[in-house]
């Protein structure tokens, strides 16, 4: 499916916007909900969702919070569609999201919301960026949140003593996973180098509990 086209009622219906992001809607979904809670995500609080796509987490993070506090962006206007016509409209919740607090942006430009977060999120979006666009992304939230403030995001894992691993295969899961293309891995040492300079601490999380094998990661917004 083009991303550059509407889903059709039939592939709404069918949940072909669900697989064009990865499908286990409802345990991944569920997954972001729970571990942000324990992280301290309360319903009074703003929360950003990088990569959004059709609102696999936004779903369960629109119930949570308070109306009006979930603002997504995602390079894919089928995706946010979807999320928002369906997904929302088919649980009734869109009266909980203005429309405008879902953002068609490919640069992570969150500044264009006009709005301070207490806490970030990308799910599976790191697996799909260069070190480049990471960094990017990073600069871009740090614009936007608060000194103190998380922002959580996952990836695929190479192990630390492997520098160059051109290829690796993800357990559990088995997907295989590159050094120089979608789907990337990355080192922990190659995270905290995109942090570096900018105004975030890097720390290592690891595994969440994720299906397939992606870790977690944790940036926190310094003063700096």
């Amino acid at each position: 499916m083009s991303a550059e086209r509407p889903f059709t009622p039939e592939e709404l219906a069918a949940g072909a916007h669900r697989d064009e992001v990865g499908g286990m809607w409802d345990a991944i979904g569920e997954l972001q909900l729970s571990f942000l809670r324990v992280q301290g995500l309360r319903p009074d609080m703003k929360l950003l969702d990088l990569g959004c796509g059709c609102l696999r987490g936004g779903v369960r993070f629109v119930a949570y919070l308070d109306a009006g506090n979930y603002f997504g962006i995602d390079q894919s206007a089928a995706l946010l569609d979807a999320g928002y016509d369906f997904e929302l409209a088919g649980r009734g919740l869109q009266s909980r999201l203005p429309r405008a607090n879902l953002l068609l942006d490919e640069n992570f430009a969150a500044r264009r919301f006009g709005v301070e977060f207490d806490m970030a999120i990308a799910l599976s979006l790191f697996s799909h960026l260069s070190w480049n666009s990471i960094r990017r992304c990073l600069a871009e939230v740090a614009t936007v949140i608060k000194p103190g403030a998380a922002f959580f995001a996952t990836y695929f894992e190479v192990p630390a003593d492997r520098l160059a691993a051109a290829s690796w295969i993800q357990e559990p899961g088995g997907k295989v996973t590159y050094l120089d293309r979608d789907p990337y891995h990355y080192r922990p040492a190659d995270l905290a180098a995109c942090a570096d300079g900018l105004p975030w601490r890097y720390e290592r999380i690891g595994d969440w509990g994720h299906p397939r094998a992606q870790r977690m990661a944790r940036f926190v917004r310094t003063d700096g």
